[in-house]
């Protein structure tokens, strides 16, 4: 294999000095239109392409950008990434797509990583460290665009879904529809989003004169297995519950899992409602009533304010809030008990 072409060799080779080959390279300097004719010529003929990272240390400015997600198995996270790889790639940058599997730890070694790649900004997707320790990394970074996650100063823009308007809509169709025992599988404890939609479920509850049983609320992890598992649990300790709010699709995928085992026909003996709408939500059977998410919208805008706040934008730059919208599919119908057939249209409310 050939060695690969440096700047030295174009200097040598066109008869200047380093400097003038990186003025050339960097656009930068007071170059006679002779001299960089020729160190361009040499350029094309040797083939040689300017490094990255030392354009990057040169210029401050790497053309790259970090997007940092949860778990790149779920479907939601997929297409917040499809929005904002589409808004950098339109923009001329590069996405460093990177993986935490759930886990804090290993969230700050990817922020660390993509610290010393010197990346431009940095678009981190519902962050599960504690404020402390996130505010610390986020000041590691020249700009930083947080999705579904506050911090109490500014020194991150933000792109939130109205997780507690969501919650409570979704709540308050269950109690309509003549559920008084409503469970909430309610994802990892550190969601943001989770306490949000928390929020949402004790409002709605509170606004029908219920009350709050904690034991009619678990956390679960955000996943199939996850709903399972606590979904098992959950019935079997709590017998009396008819209905379920799912802190996301997936969870509520696990949740129809466990009541075809578990014997409970849904949603006769106990409707399901999840969130997000991701594809697989209409697919299942039957087909979940869910909270409508704008995925790729999300990501797009998200990245739109990281580019905003990366060109100097910063107070005009803040915030920006989606609302989420409820589907009404079979798994929880309008009235129950209710003879509903399977898959039946897609209804939106607002």
């Amino acid at each position: 294999m050939p060695d690969r072409v440096t700047m030295s060799d174009v200097a040598r080779e066109a008869g200047v000095s380093l400097m003038t080959v990186s003025r050339v390279v960097n656009d930068k300097g007071e170059i006679s239109p002779a001299t960089r004719q020729r160190v361009l010529a040499v350029i094309e003929r040797l083939g040689y392409r300017p490094s990255g990272i030392a354009r990057g240390l040169a210029t401050r400015h790497t053309s790259t950008l970090g997007l940092v997600i949860p778990d790149v198995s779920n479907p939601f996270f997929s297409e917040v990434a499809r929005g904002a790889e589409h808004v950098a790639y339109a923009e001329g940058y590069n996405v460093f797509l990177c993986n935490t599997e759930e886990d804090p730890e290993r969230e700050l070694a990817v922020l660390e990583s993509l610290e010393e790649k010197r990346v431009d900004g940095v678009l981190l997707c519902s962050s599960r460290l504690g404020d402390g320790a996130l505010r610390e990394a986020v000041a590691h970074h020249p700009a930083v665009v947080l999705v579904n996650r506050r911090l109490a100063n500014e020194a991150a823009g933000r792109v939130l879904v109205d997780d507690e308007t969501g919650g409570r809509a979704a709540v308050q169709h269950l109690l309509q529809a003549g559920h008084q025992a409503v469970g909430f599988l309610a994802g990892p404890p550190t969601s943001h989003s989770g306490q949000e939609r928390a929020k949402g479920y004790r409002a709605a509850l509170a606004a029908a004169g219920l009350p709050y049983n904690p034991a009619w609320v678990q956390p679960c992890p955000p996943t199939v297995a996850g709903g399972l598992e606590t979904t098992r649990h959950l019935l079997t300790a709590c017998p009396e519950l008819t209905a379920l709010f799912c802190y996301n699709d997936l969870v509520a995928v696990g949740a129809l899992q466990a009541c075809a085992e578990l014997g409970r026909t849904v949603p006769t003996d106990l409707a399901i409602v999840g969130f997000d709408d991701i594809p697989l939500a209409a697919l299942v059977t039957p087909p979940l009533t869910t909270c409508h998410v704008p995925r790729y919208e999300l990501g797009r805008q998200a990245m739109r304010l990281l580019l905003d706040r990366i060109n100097g934008c910063t107070e005009e730059c803040q915030e920006i809030v989606l609302r989420p919208e409820l589907v009404v599919r079979a798994s929880a119908p309008r009235a129950w008990p209710a003879g509903t057939k399977g898959g039946e249209e897609i209804k939106r409310e607002t």
